[in-house]
């Protein structure tokens, strides 16, 4: 059996990440991602050079995105040797992508891979109906002109002009993330104040870190912005209780807000991932190692949350880790909406959901909040859907480089009821 290699993190690139219409309204997925992808090439030497595979995705696509990963790559100058795939698994794409490919290097099929995600949500895909869907095929099936048009006339209605626009319901339920996740915050007993205070934590979290240069290389200007618009030095708690519940408006118990929610967002990110010999022959930095990753599922269709599944992915990992909380140094969980981290965290600490979800015979523990995302997370920087893991991995691979014997556990939440987890531990 041919000896697992170690995967590690060279070093990640990503665009600054902008509000829905605002900076980037004139990008694309492929605009953005090939900017992001251009970065990382001047950032470690990669302009006409073959990288052994790009994994990358977007959540919110076109028909013309066709092979994204692929346009996106020759677009920015890595060699044309260089194969691209397109995956999507929602919010969780990059990381799974970061997966992936690790796997593939662990187990000496590629030497090197890049993992990406971009999404715009300014740029989403408006749609007609299926009615003037068939209509349209049908026509242009027609040989004639004038076939054409008596078939495309024939039964019209201008009410089959009304476009559709995109949805963020999920189509098993009906419902958007954020009303699944105030259900998850009533289930819980997860309170309004403790919400906006995990908010403001991660703002100021993350305009510190920009104080303190972290993001100074990790940067690619694109489009004019130079750095992430939503991040806000000035977020307090006191500001943030005065805004009204953006998902329950009616019953007087909506706790999510647009403050404790994270924005929509367009943006793009790229982590580049080698075996230690690839890396070394090329002079490159490594930063720190993936070691594990983990995704799961859960009934979220029939009860179970929808954003809960991390909880099974992390102990999962954990278990066949053999490690457990206290064995971990820093904890990036993606923050989707702080009532789902606030449900995550009292998950692990309950008896019965342990048992009964789990499968374990003791609670997982308690996680100590000075450990939880050190430099902001996604309430603060944004969420692209599927640049968010490639973000997350790239700051965490950062966090751990000059540290030794740390380690840092990734827990990414995802429509359709899933979670993507992954270890990482520093290089030294």
């Amino acid at each position: 059996m041919t000896e697992l290699k170690r995967v590690a993190i060279v070093g990640s690139a990503r665009i600054p990440f902008a509000r829905g219409n605002t900076a980037y309204a004139d990008e694309t997925n492929l605009s953005m991602l090939a900017t992001t992808l251009g970065g990382l090439a001047d950032k470690f030497g990669l302009k006409g050079e073959k990288v052994d595979e790009v994994i990358a995705g977007a959540v919110i696509n076109h028909s013309r995105d066709f092979n994204l990963a692929r346009e996106a790559l020759l677009d920015a100058g890595l060699s044309p040797r260089t194969p691209g795939t397109t995956m999507q698994l929602a919010c969780g794409t990059s990381l799974q992508a970061a997966l992936v490919l690790a796997g593939k290097i662990a187990s000496g099929q590629i030497d090197s891979g890049i993992a990406a995600g971009s999404d715009t949500v300014s740029d989403s895909p408006i749609v007609f109906g299926p009615k003037f869907q068939h209509r349209l095929l049908a026509a242009n099936q027609a040989k004639t002109t004038g076939q054409k048009l008596k078939t495309f006339f024939k039964g019209f209605s201008f009410g089959e002009l009304t476009p559709v626009a995109p949805s963020v319901n999920e189509p098993r339920t009906g419902l958007s993330m954020g009303q699944h996740a105030e259900l998850m915050a009533r289930e819980w007993g997860i309170t309004r104040a403790d919400q906006d205070a995990l908010a403001a934590a991660s703002h100021r979290n993350a305009a510190k870190a920009y104080e303190e240069g972290f993001h100074d290389d990790l940067l690619v200007p694109c489009a004019g912005l130079v750095r992430d618009n939503n991040v806000r030095a000035d977020s307090t708690i006191e500001k943030l209780s005065t805004l009204k519940p953006s998902f329950d408006k009616k019953s007087g118990l909506g706790t999510l807000t647009a403050g404790n929610s994270t924005p929509l967002t367009d943006g793009a990110a790229g982590v580049l991932l080698a075996s230690e010999d690839w890396a070394k022959a090329r002079g490159l930095p490594i930063q720190a190692y993936l070691t594990l990753g983990r995704v799961a599922g859960n009934d979220f269709a029939h009860g179970e949350g929808l954003l809960m599944a991390p909880t099974i992915a992390v102990s999962e990992m954990l278990e066949r880790a053999g490690l457990g909380f206290a064995d971990i140094d820093y904890f990036e969980l993606h923050e989707a909406f702080a009532a789902q981290v606030l449900c995550t965290l009292k998950a692990w600490n309950d008896p019965a959901y342990c048992k009964d979800v789990l499968g374990r015979d003791s609670v997982m523990g308690t996680i100590d909040p000075e450990k939880i995302n050190v430099k902001g997370s996604s309430l603060a920087y944004g969420h692209p859907f599927a640049a968010t893991g490639a973000r997350i991995l790239g700051l965490t691979a950062k966090l751990l480089d000059g540290e030794v014997n740390k380690r840092a556990l990734i827990s990414v939440c995802t429509a359709g009821g899933m979670g993507v987890a992954a270890l990482v531990e520093s290089a030294l």
